[in-house]
């Protein structure tokens, strides 16, 4: 898509390879001019950069989750418009997220996804932003050594939360950022926490005489 030979800018932000590679050479095929970003991190590597036209981005990754990249884009890009792409997400969470648009993967078509694009294209820089916030809680994945990776959007700096802080009960958390001292609004994915607790719970199996485990 291009105006007077100008290609609109789209930065595509996904820790998939196969999704990303994909995604650009579609998007390059209908004349977009494409930079990817396999996280959060990269993505704010690239608006360095350049500024993009339009960012598309998925919403679980490593490092830096999309849910966290989009809060630092909007309080920092407000202008560039955002659609959210995930598999796992499903839009339901309280706080939603600060995108203008979202798909599920899978079950969009390219046309739609073209279609979206245009209108927001045309919509920015100047487009409504019905019931998004500049500041939207961030929904965090819990990594692999059992902590919960917060990023400060307004120093861009991160600090880690061990899920024992975590409380089940409540649904919206809060963390001072440790260097500038911001509250941090976010969203913790229990489901690794509760599975984490839960086989912690259980009781370990007695051995028995010939060595073997009591089922």
């Amino acid at each position: 898509m291009n105006t007077a030979g100008f290609n609109y800018r789209i930065l595509v932000v996904d820790d998939e390879p196969g999704v990303l590679q994909t995604s650009a050479l579609v998007l390059k095929h209908r004349g977009f001019e494409v930079r990817t970003a396999k996280d959060g991190f990269e993505a704010l590597v690239e608006l360095r950069r350049s500024t993009p036209d339009m960012i598309i981005s998925d919403l679980k990754m490593p490092h830096m989750s999309g849910f966290e990249l989009l809060s630092v884009v909007r309080r920092r890009f407000p202008h560039i418009p955002v659609i959210a792409i995930s598999g796992e997400y499903s839009g339901d969470l309280r706080g939603g997220v600060i995108a203008d648009a979202f798909f599920v993967k899978g079950q969009y078509s390219p046309e739609e996804l073209f279609n979206r694009i245009a209108e927001l294209i045309e919509q920015s820089p100047v487009r409504p932003h019905f019931s998004k916030p500049d500041r939207a809680p961030v929904w965090v994945p819990r990594n692999a050594e059992g902590y919960f990776v917060v990023t400060c959007t307004e120093c861009l700096r991160s600090a880690s939360v061990p899920d024992e802080e975590i409380d089940e009960k409540s649904e919206m958390r809060n963390t001072t950022c440790l260097f500038c001292g911001t509250t941090i609004q976010y969203l913790a994915d229990l489901r690794s926490v509760r599975k984490k607790r839960s086989a912690a719970a259980r009781p370990e199996k007695a051995p028995r005489e010939d060595g073997s485990e009591v089922q």
